[in-house]
């Protein structure tokens, strides 16, 4: 087998131990809907759904029919899967006969999709998403007793899996006021349609940070996405739970999934005043010797973390020097012995020391979701322990 410049390793004792915490916040009653979407956050979505099943996840939430596509060839245990975002018309029927269940936002799809479950003769499972304030999908309220006619005249080829929405930024403090008006409105929806005799299965509203943070958020189902691979949405969603806790429990129950790892490729010797890499962004303030890594900005490690950049070589922290290339990157190893071949750490820790994607947002102005999502599908991603 051809080698890969790098690898990514997938902790399955992380993995538990992090489901293991969200459902004993969220309790028995509320279904935790795994979110896989963007290669599940990076993680490889058919490496994640395997994971997370034998963790006995058994929903699992993506942005389109692709991803949906992805899950269910990679599911061992049939599990539920809902799209939350895209899925073309011509699509419908595939969905449909797979009891793929999906959002519904506007008049086209909900059409589309009658039309589609009565030539198969099977219901459509529907998850109606309603707008409370975000802006950006959902019925409105002015569209509410058109809908509700359609969900009532139509009931025989629609199964109601759900009545959703989607909060505006459930991680940070300065839209408390924006989510508690989503929460009221979203509320006030539920009850106008029940009114009109329209009862969904479930009532969900609630990333990882409305679930940690808001405790009315949680209802029926929850959509966990990036609290499951080990991270807070952000550091006052982690600073809201830690408030919570007994001073002798404040620590982060959470543990990174995730390990990306590579190797050095060749190391050389470099004379004082001489420039480093392309161009004189790195001028050698003493002899040095530099150790070459086959990662670039084309495997998703940003040019932004040029000369900003840091790694784990033998357990020693160095730092990126130079222009991170398309294909290659020189990390600074005077003070380490190092040989080529030597184990290259990128993301992840070892021996008490860590590379932590949260580091690699605050040098490059990156979210942990972008990062994460960004390195490559060509990437192998291996499960482990």
């Amino acid at each position: 087998m051809i080698s890969s410049p790098s690898k990514i390793y997938l902790s399955q004792s992380s993995l538990a131990n992090n489901l293991d915490f969200i459902r004993q916040q969220l309790g028995d009653d509320v279904l935790l809907s795994s979110v896989v979407k963007g290669n599940a956050y990076g993680h490889g979505i058919a490496q994640f759904v395997t994971m997370a099943e034998q963790c006995g996840v058994r929903h699992f939430s993506v942005f389109c029919a692709d991803e949906a596509h992805q899950v269910m060839e990679a599911s061992a245990e049939k599990s539920d899967i809902m799209i939350m975002g895209d899925i073309a018309n011509e699509d419908l029927i595939w969905a449909i006969e797979n009891g793929i269940e999906f959002f519904v936002f506007e008049f086209d799809r909900l059409i589309e999709a009658v039309d589609a479950a009565k030539s198969l003769g099977i219901k459509a499972k529907v998850h109606i998403e309603v707008e409370t304030g975000l802006n950006r999908t959902g019925f409105d309220k002015d569209s509410l007793p058109e809908l509700a006619e359609v969900l009532i005249n139509k009931a025989e080829h629609l199964s109601l899996e759900g009545i959703c929405t989607h909060l505006a930024g459930a991680e940070s403090i300065a839209n408390h006021v924006r989510i508690k008006k989503q929460l009221t409105a979203f509320n006030q929806t539920v009850k106008w349609l029940t009114k009109k005799n329209v009862h969904p299965k479930r009532m969900h509203t609630a990333c990882s940070a409305a679930a940690m943070t808001y405790p009315k958020t949680r209802m029926d189902m929850v959509r966990i996405g990036i609290l499951q691979y080990g991270f807070w949405p952000g550091p006052e969603t982690f600073i809201h739970f830690l408030g919570k806790q007994k001073v002798e429990y404040k620590q982060d129950p959470l543990k990174r999934v995730i390990k990306w790892k590579s190797t050095v490729m060749s190391t050389k010797s470099i004379a004082r005043g001489e420039f480093i890499g392309y161009g004189n962004s790195y001028l050698a303030h003493q002899d040095m010797r530099v150790a070459t890594v086959p990662v670039g900005y084309s495997h998703g490690y940003s040019r932004v973390l040029s000369n900003q950049g840091r790694a784990l070589i033998n357990n020693t922290r160095v730092g990126v020097i130079g222009l991170v290339n398309m294909n290659m990157m020189m990390l600074d190893v005077t003070e380490v012995d190092v040989s080529k071949g030597d184990e290259v750490i990128l993301i992840g820790g070892d021996n008490g020391l860590e590379i932590s994607v949260a580091s690699f947002g605050e040098l490059s102005n990156q979210l942990n979701y972008e990062l994460l999502t960004r390195l490559p599908y060509r990437i192998p991603r291996i499960i482990t322990k």
